[in-house]
């Protein structure tokens, strides 16, 4: 799927040091959907996408995961991913399904359509994998696609899964120096084996607590507890998502996000603008899933956050030390606390962060005076100068 010798992409800086195409358009496989629980909000992110690469430079190929983990083609109209009206999009079965190269010497996507030889679509330059959560943003994806010798957007194998395990993550983070709040990690069963033991090892950490899948996002099966009795309750809410259980300690302080872009050759990755997320209705108690995507009016995302320059500074330099911490590549959006004295913890950092115009992260770099396709741009170039393998 990388382009062949004799149709190398080469590229050269032009007056106004953008680059401009001096030989085919490259051809991005937009990849979305997926098995885990935020499959529709991948479907919005890849509406996002699909209408931002620009059709002069980019020859694009659609391609959808069922639920179920189909690979399909999928229709290339954004307007079809969007989240109209509350209702989430889904990718749906069709009767033309993917399948990529089996090795480094087969470089054709095929298409296997019943009753039908296989068809071949040709070469695909660089994958877009827009896929949030387990079997996508975990690493599971990546290490497919280095399998099959294949450029990729985004963070790669190891990064990706430590990113999305928010146990491992905070170990990594901190053993780099990065300050994170307090937690508990509850292991498979832990809590139904002995839940007089688990609160036991919960109670330290002070309430409010939150209560988190392990390795689950867009805010999926996270619940606030202000009192101890209604632990189980969100234990058992969690464990739906993930059997492996996260117990933070509550932190009082802003909300702020920052998104990261770049770290290939060498070069060190830079840092947006910050924001901010303020929850405005009080029928959320935190940043959740349905205000995060379905009561837009409830939630004010501010871009930049009204923060002092040295406060900007210090979240600026803590997102990049973690996205480096972590080993991430191209993009990540690290989510932090701004406590009352002006010390910044860690929540956590997004390897594949929502993608949307809308999103925080698009919106924090267009802040920075970086438009949506130009973003969308410099990460396809990224991609496309970056082998795959060790690096």
């Amino acid at each position: 799927m990388n382009a062949t010798p004799d149709s190398e992409v080469r590229t050269t800086p032009d007056e106004d040091a953008q680059w401009v195409l001096t030989e085919h358009r490259p051809r991005v496989m937009v990849l979305f959907g997926g098995r885990s629980g935020e499959h529709a909000i991948s479907c919005a992110t890849a509406g996002g996408v699909l209408r931002a690469l620009d059709p002069q430079r980019y020859d694009v190929l659609a391609v959808g995961i069922t639920p179920t983990g189909r690979w399909v083609l999928a229709d290339p109209d954004p307007e079809r991913w969007a989240i109209t009206d509350g209702q989430l999009p889904q990718v749906e079965d069709t009767a033309s399904h993917v399948l990529l190269p089996q090795a480094v010497d087969d470089r054709d996507v095929q298409v296997l359509e019943p009753g039908e030889l296989p068809r071949a679509l040709g070469n695909v330059d660089v994958v877009f994998p827009l896929l949030h959560g387990p079997f996508g943003e975990d690493g599971t994806l990546q290490g497919m696609l280095e399998l099959a010798d294949v450029r990729y957007v985004g963070a790669g194998v190891l990064a990706s899964a430590v990113g999305m395990d928010k146990h491992m993550m905070k170990v990594v983070l901190a053993g780099h120096g990065l300050p994170v709040g307090p937690f508990v990690v509850l292991a498979p069963g832990e809590f139904d084996r002995d839940p007089a033991a688990a609160t036991a090892r919960v109670e330290p950490l002070g309430l409010p607590l939150f209560v988190k899948p392990a390795r689950a996002g867009s805010s999926l099966g996270i619940t606030r507890v202000d009192d101890l009795d209604d632990l189980p309750a969100a234990v058992e809410a969690a464990a739906q998502h993930d059997p492996k259980i996260v117990v933070e300690s509550g932190i009082v302080g802003r909300e702020i996000e920052c998104g990261v872009l770049g770290g290939h050759d060498g070069d060190r990755a830079r840092a947006s603008l910050p924001g901010e997320i303020i929850v405005t209705d009080a029928r959320h108690d935190f940043y959740d899933f349905e205000a995060k995507y379905l009561d837009e009016a409830g939630v004010d995302l501010v871009c930049p956050a009204d923060l002092p320059d040295e406060i900007v500074a210090k979240v600026q330099d803590v997102a990049i030390r973690s996205f480096e911490a972590v080993g991430c590549e191209g993009l990540a959006r690290v989510d932090v606390f701004v406590t009352p004295d002006g010390e910044v913890v860690v929540n956590e950092i997004n390897t594949m962060p929502g993608f949307t115009p809308f999103s925080m992260y698009p919106r924090m770099w267009q802040a920075s005076g970086l438009e949506y396709p130009e973003l969308v741009d410099e990460l396809v170039r990224l991609a496309l100068h970056r082998p795959t393998g060790l690096r």
